[in-house]
C-alpha cells in the first residue's frame, strides 16, 4: 500500500488533533494529505525524537489527542520510547509507524525491518504496549486508525507501506524555523495558553 493513501485516510479523521512527523517526503505528502492540519503539524528533523516529542505532548496536553507519524528506521534509532510508553500509558497517543523498509531520505539504503526478522509491532508489546498492530492494506490501517483514535491507552500501527514517494504534489513553502513557530502559535490560540511570548527584541 501507499503512504500517501494511508495518510489520505488518517487526514480524513482528524479534526483538533495534535500532529508530529518525521523528516523527508513524508513531510510534503502529509501536508498535501491533510491540508486542514497543516498549523497542526510539526515536523520533527531529528531521527528517533519525533514520537518521544509526540509523547511530551502527550502528557503536558493531557486532554488532547495527539499523533506521532514515525518510520521504521526513526523508531530504531529509539526503541526505548515503547518503554516509556508501556510504563507511562498514555491515554491519548495514537502512533503510526511508516514502515518503507528504508532510509528513504539519504537514498534508500535498507532498514533491519527489511530482514523480516525485526518486528517493530511486536517488540512494541514486549516493551508493555499492548495495542501494536501490523497493517498491510488500505482497510487494515483504516481499521486501526479508527481503533487507534478511540483507545483509552497508547495504539500502535505499524503501516506496511511501499517505497515511493506520491508524484506530482506540492512542495510545503516554509523552513523548519516557520514551521515551529506556526505550530506553537496553533496550541496558543487553542489551548488558551502562553507558550512563547513576545520577543525581547520588539
Amino acid at each position: 500500500m501507499k503512504r500517501f493513501e494511508c495518510m489520505t485516510k488518517l487526514a480524513a479523521r482528524l479534526s483538533d488533533e495534535l500532529v508530529v512527523l518525521s523528516l523527508g517526503a513524508s513531510v510534503d505528502e502529509w501536508y498535501n494529505a491533510a491540508p486542514h492540519m497543516r498549523t497542526a503539524s510539526l515536523f520533527q528533523q531529528q531521527l528517533g525524537c519525533v514520537t518521544p516529542q509526540a509523547f511530551g505532548l502527550a502528557a503536558g496536553l493531557p486532554e488532547r489527542q495527539i499523533i506521532s507519524l514515525d518510520t521504521d528506521g526513526g523508531l530504531l534509532f529509539n526503541l526505548g520510547i515503547l518503554a516509556t510508553l508501556g510504563n507511562e500509558k498514555p491515554k491519548n497517543l495514537f502512533v503510526v509507524v511508516w514502515d518503507n523498509e528504508m532510509y528513504q531520505s539519504i537514498g534508500g539504503p535498507k532498514t533491519h525491518t527489511a530482514s523480516g526478522t525485526v518486528d517493530l509491532a511486536a517488540i512494541a508489546r514486549g516493551a508493555g504496549v499492548t495495542h501494536a498492530y501490523t497493517a498491510r492494506t488500505l482497510d487494515e490501517f483504516d481499521a486501526h486508525c479508527e481503533a487507534g483514535l478511540a483507545s483509552d491507552d497508547p495504539y500502535i500501527v505499524v503501516a506496511k507501506v511501499a517505497g515511493t514517494v506520491q508524484p506530482e504534489i506540492k512542495r510545503k513553502h516554509s523552513d523548519g524555523r516557520e514551521d515551529k513557530y506556526i505550530f506553537v502559535r496553533h496550541v496558543e490560540a487553542t489551548e488558551g495558553i502562553t507558550i512563547m511570548g513576545p520577543s525581547e527584541h520588539n
